[in-house]
């Protein structure tokens, strides 16, 4: 990798390893270009069957009645992902927002909750259960959770005796702050067929953030009855610059756009302003944009590995998300990664992170992120609970070149602390 040390300042047994690790993907990359491809077409055949064109790119303003273009998305959204509606909007404030959206248009007061997949992700803890704020609880909804094994696979006997009275079995994809790791569309097929067997009636709500297009499938096509996620993740293809998605059986995204707006008028009003055409371009980029941060995560797990460390999943093993998590066992080391990774940010690289109070969790919280879009997942960017074992989840890559110079950047980094 001769070009990348003409313009940064890289040990040359950092690039030495960074080559060899590069070419020991070479079969990774295969596989993550042929899964682009698949879902590169059927996004293309969404636009060509829905008729996107010019018109759909201006925004309305005001209550939003007749947009067009914002209807038109919500039919390519619901094609591409094999759902019989979708709800997509730029004034979806984050993935946990969508989530608390479709959580409270479908529960009511004296139904329960289930996660299936252990403690869900820690920014819906006080949805779910804080008193006196409007959670859940708040609202006479219980809460259950069936804990995963301790290889993090699920309890499939105990799903299906646990969802017997539940009004959802909520199902994360993703690993949050755990390392165990995100399931596979083949994983949640055989939690679906769990919750089937215990409860036919029960929605099965998945919370897909970052693991869409990352496999051919999503989880409506396989019998989860809602999923959701952040546009400025996977979906959003790095070109929206906010919004989220809620999409599956039509009844149910009607009962979250009553959520969402007001009971009536649901998803008849809503203005898009000027966001139409960014997220409809930011959906036609997703899985190439996909496949560059799953070709970072890869390489990211490939290096470190290379150089000692434990990651998780290795380069070989099916994702079902863009995350690998990288465990150092100390602190500064940790610190050192998400330092480097903010020098190869193309934003923001001179910041140096600290750890800080970030509202929603219990830790203190560092994060690497030099993105176009603040808090953009899928560009290049690494976050940590500072607490044991201090590990890093890195996400992101909009582009290949830039993410593995973020990755490289970070190995300099966490080297330099070891000498």
């Amino acid at each position: 990798m001769p070009n990348i040390g003409k313009f940064f300042d890289i040990d040359d047994e950092i690039l030495r390893l960074a080559e060899t690790a590069e070419e020991n993907c070479r079969a990774a990359f295969q596989r993550i270009d042929a899964v682009s491809e698949h879902n590169g077409a059927k996004v293309l055949r969404a636009f060509a069957d829905n008729r996107v064109s010019e018109s759909c790119f201006y925004g309305s303003t005001g209550y939003g009645y007749g947009d067009i273009g914002r209807d038109i998305i919500d039919s390519v959204f619901a094609q591409i992902v094999g759902a019989e509606d979708a709800l997509v909007r730029h004034n979806f404030v984050s993935g946990t927002h969508a989530l608390s959206v479709a959580l409270f248009g479908v529960l009511r007061a004296g139904d329960t909750l289930v996660s299936i997949t252990g403690k869900p992700y820690d920014t819906l803890e006080e949805v779910i259960g804080s008193e006196g704020k409007g959670s859940l609880k708040d609202y006479g909804i219980s809460y259950a959770e069936v804990e995963l094994n301790d290889d993090g696979s699920p309890k499939f006997d105990e799903i299906t005796d646990a969802v017997k009275t539940a009004k959802v079995a909520y199902i994360q994809r993703s690993r949050g702050y755990s390392l165990r790791k995100a399931f596979t569309v083949s994983d949640i097929e055989c939690m679906v067929k769990a919750v089937r067997e215990g409860n036919p009636d029960a929605v099965i709500m998945v919370d897909n953030c970052y693991g869409e297009f990352v496999e051919t499938l999503e989880p409506t096509q396989i019998g989860a009855d809602l999923i959701v996620g952040s546009l400025i993740k996977n979906a959003g293809g790095g070109l929206a610059r906010t919004g989220g998605y809620i999409a599956g059986r039509k009844e149910l995204v009607e009962l979250c756009s009553y959520r969402l707006t007001c009971v009536g008028m649901g998803k008849e009003v809503g203005c898009t302003l000027d966001m139409n055409r960014e997220i409809l371009m930011g959906l036609f980029f997703a899985p190439d944009v996909t496949a560059n941060a799953l070709k970072t995560a890869v390489f990211a797990s490939e290096l470190f590995m290379l150089l000692g460390y434990d990651c998780s999943p290795s380069k070989d093993e099916i994702r079902g998300d863009i995350i690998t998590v990288l465990n150092f066992g100390e602190e500064n080391l940790l610190t050192a990664f998400c330092r480097g990774i903010q020098r190869g940010a193309p934003v923001d690289s001179f910041v140096t992170p600290e750890a800080w109070d970030m509202p929603g969790y219990n830790s203190k919280v560092i994060m690497a992120a030099g993105a176009f879009t603040m808090g953009a997942s899928i560009e290049l960017s690494a976050d940590a609970p500072i607490r044991p074992p201090y590990s890093a989840w890195l996400q992101g890559g909009i582009t290949y070149t830039s993410g593995k110079i973020g990755v490289i950047l970070a190995a300099e980094y966490v080297k330099k602390l070891q000498i």
